[in-house]
């Protein structure tokens, strides 16, 4: 079993920024795919991010693309959201999820271990 530790969530104005992290446990790291996931009230939970095993690929959700940017440091256990230019449509719970199979996705039923969710909160 993969433990995941998140961390960053809070509140922020528009237009402002965050950086979430998440440090996973295991030898096995470097060899998950990882991704980024949300959830608001209401709203079924929705794909935001993901990133290749080695770090070389990445792909994003349309409404974020240009303003996040998820990466990871092998060495360190840990995969990062970094995301700016905030707006109130943003607000959620933000989950980190690793994925033991070869292959990004952004199909969160293939995805193995998650964390156990962070708020982040964006005002007008």
């Amino acid at each position: 079993q993969v433990q995941l530790v998140e961390s960053g969530g809070g509140l922020v104005q528009a237009g402002g920024s965050l950086r979430l992290s998440c440090a996973a446990s295991g030898r096995t790291f470097r060899t998950y795919p990882m991704g980024w996931f949300r959830q608001a009230p209401g709203k079924e939970r929705e794909f935001v991010a993901t990133i290749s095993a080695s770090g070389g690929s990445t792909y994003y959700r349309d409404s974020v693309k240009g303003r996040f940017t998820i990466s990871r440091d092998n060495a360190k256990n840990t995969v990062y959201l970094q995301m700016n230019s905030l707006k109130p449509e943003d607000t959620a719970v933000y989950y980190c999820a690793a994925k033991k199979t070869l292959g990004w996705s952004s199909r969160l039923n293939e995805y193995d271990y998650w964390g156990q969710g962070t708020q982040v909160t964006v005002s007008s």
